[in-house]
């Protein structure tokens, strides 16, 4: 036996070791060894393959750290569409739904059903390969996710192997998450580094995954429970089998019970009802599932939701504290937004200090005076909002809130327009509307300027580097070198990002502007039919409302907003430093398909992007909706109701063969 052979089946036994104690630690909650002992167990493993680095396997538990930042994200189509769950909000939606189950499967069948804690994290998929896993992905639209493989590896308690006899191929679902221990202790960790903390862990967990660099998502506490099978699922006779089945392979399995009649599950959900906060992890409902995999398929799906499977959603969390104060934020648009500073209360765990009270009507219709006892609520158990004033609770101190007249930031007189609910500073000049304006020009629905976040934004704006969109050109690397957190590569790296921003079409930059009432779609529209010097050289509000989509109030906020000089001198400087401000070219208005309006629906051999281009190339217009006014709908496997509503009227339907056949 060679030197070489001793040395591989040392770290084989290493890496089966670590490999097991993950398990015990991660998955099954159950730890064998101190800390310091698994970790002299990894170090011994790093360093051995630091030693022989052609040993180095991409399954290796060293390698969860994570590997080399990639550009973007590759498109992943789930082969078995991840869908959405229907709403019960209450115990009757609940009996509703089971007689609805019942009626479906017939008088002789008789439903056993799985309730599981619906998790507030992030949906993903992984791919397992003779055991092996070989890729991860988010749920995205439920057809179409993106590949997340190598963030998914830096979470422990997602093995790189699995034990037991899996099939071929299996592709467990669930959820990504952080705990809310996790969550506090990570926050903790950036208050004492005087970094910007988090709003909750859901955000978190999700903003985690979806890094580039997956580096930063094996820092981030991120653990992971599964709750069912896409692909090979089909092997399995029930929903409970099949869990059972993925916690014998080695995966962590949400928890669950089973229940011989909705009663019990009536009881299962208001139990979690009022025990919802002692998890340990944000939840916002129950799921609830018929257990027979044969009744699942008898009973089939509608749209996007399953028949066989229901969601009972929690009623908002809420909790009581004094509203200490209203203060006013300035957003990019000039708008004033009330918001409530509050004694620090703990709402579903989460500490909240701050929420919004949205304009100054909602403030006078929901009588709140400064100083109240309110009733807080998490919507979504997510974003805060103040939803009524005890009025019993009032001692005679509180007081009425009122609108400044000034801007509280630039300190201009501020403007309601007439019949709207929004109280506006009109100062171009603004720092507040700089820095926001800033920060949206280099968003990913606008100039999509990778590593330009908001604090960065701030941070730079601060610093005096750039105070308006047009600045973001003339940064160097230079300059950005010296501050903390760059370094050359990084960098040069964003420099690069800007750069190529200017390759962005005329669309981006006019939505980017961040024009009021101009959204991407109508961007679109507005620049097929007229470039920046046209809007700039006096568009007329009529001409711009003759564009089908663009109405009177659009037209005119456009015209207003190249009418004003500072404006005007923003574009031109955009101009000089080489942005796209050229005329689009508008859809096609002739070819085989022009004027028609195509449904597109169901799950189709490539994308649905690629058909919608290839529809629109050929003068055709998509549409999201079956009505009398389709000419057809384009259904794939699974269309569901729009299929159905195709047949009710009458709209012809295509198959990508005749799809094809019209196009030629």
């Amino acid at each position: 036996m060679t030197e070489k052979t001793d040395v591989r089946g040392k770290i084989e036994d290493l890496r089966e070791q670590v490999r097991y104690h993950n398990r015990r630690y991660h998955i099954e909650d159950s730890p064998e060894i101190p800390d310091a002992e698994y970790d002299a167990l990894v170090s011994e493993l790093e360093s051995l393959e630091a030693e022989h680095p052609e040993l180095v396997t991409p399954d290796s538990p060293t390698q969860r750290v994570g590997g080399e930042p990639i550009e973007g994200f590759e498109e992943v189509r789930h082969a078995v569409p991840m869908l959405s769950l229907a709403n019960a909000r209450k115990t009757e939606d609940l009996r509703e739904w089971d007689a609805r189950v019942r009626r479906l499967l017939g008088e002789d069948e008789t439903p056993r059903y799985v309730t599981e804690l619906k998790i507030d994290g992030l949906a993903v998929s992984l791919r397992y390969e003779n055991g092996r896993l070989v890729r991860g992905a988010t749920r995205g639209n439920g057809t179409i996710g993106e590949d997340v493989s190598a963030q998914l590896r830096t979470i422990r308690s997602v093995p790189d192997r699995l034990d037991d006899d899996p099939p071929a191929v299996l592709e467990p679902r669930g959820e990504a998450y952080i705990t809310l221990a996790d969550f506090e202790k990570l926050n903790k960790r950036l208050e004492a580094e005087e970094k910007k903390t988090f709003a909750n862990p859901r955000n978190l967990a999700a903003g985690s995954i979806r890094q580039l660099d997956p580096k930063v998502t094996a820092r981030r506490p991120l653990t992971i429970l599964l709750y069912g099978v896409g692909e090979g699922g089909e092997i399995f006779e029930s929903h409970s089998g099949m869990l059972a089945a993925l916690k014998s392979y080695g995966l962590r399995v949400n928890p669950y019970r089973v229940h011989d009649d909705i009663d019990s599950v009536v009881s299962e959900c208001e139990k979690w009802t009022r025990e919802r906060e002692s998890v340990g992890y944000q939840i916002d409902g129950v799921v609830v599932k018929v257990d027979s995999r044969e009744q699942q398929l008898a009973l089939g799906s509608v749209a996007k939701s399953p028949r066989w499977a229901i969601a009972y959603k929690f009623e908002p969390l809420a909790g009581r504290t004094k509203l200490l104060d209203i203060i006013i934020n300035v957003g990019r648009t000039g708008a004033l937004t009330p918001q409530a500073v509050l004694e620090p209360v703990n709402v579903g765990g989460v500490t909240i200090s701050k929420a919004t009270l949205h304009n100054e009507d909602y403030v006078k219709e929901k009588g709140i005076l400064i100083g109240d006892e309110v009733v807080i609520e998490r919507a979504g158990d997510v974003i805060p909002q103040v939803v009524k004033a005890v009025v019993e609770a009032r001692d005679g101190s509180e007081r009425e809130f009122a609108m400044p007249t000034h801007c509280p930031v630039c300190g201009e007189p501020v403007f309601r327009p007439e019949g709207e609910a929004v109280t506006r500073c009109v100062n171009a000049r603004c720092p507040a509307q700089a820095l926001e304006h800033i920060i949206h020009w280099a968003s990913k629905s606008a100039m999509d300027i990778d590593g330009f976040g908001e604090k960065l934004a701030k941070r730079l704006f601060d610093l005096g580097f750039i105070k308006d969109a047009a600045d973001v050109y003339g940064l160097e690397a230079g300059q950005l070198v010296p501050l903390d957190g760059f370094g050359e590569k990084s960098a040069e790296n964003l420099i690069r990002a800007i750069s190529k921003s200017k390759e962005q079409p005329f669309s981006r930059v006019l939505y980017a502007l961040g024009i009021r009432h101009v959204g991407a779609v109508t961007a679109e529209l507005i620049a097929t039919r007229f470039s920046g010097e046209d809007l700039i050289n006096g568009a007329t509000v009529d001409g711009l409302a003759e564009i089908k989509g663009v109405g009177e109030v659009v037209a005119r906020a456009v015209v207003e907003y190249f009418s004003l000089q500072d404006n005007q001198d923003l574009v031109r400087r955009l101009m000089d430093v080489g942005l796209n401000f050229e005329k689009e070219a508008g859809r096609p208005t002739e070819g085989p398909l022009a004027g028609k309006r195509v449904v597109i629906t169901g799950t189709l051999e490539k994308p649905r992007s690629f058909y919608v281009e290839r529809l629109e190339a050929a003068g055709g217009t998509f549409t999201s909706s079956v009505s009398k006014n389709t000419d057809y709908v384009l259904a794939g496997e699974d269309a569901g109701s729009k299929l159905e509503r195709a047949r009710e009227l009458g709209v012809p339907l295509l198959d990508e063969a005749g799809f094809e056949e019209l196009l030629s």
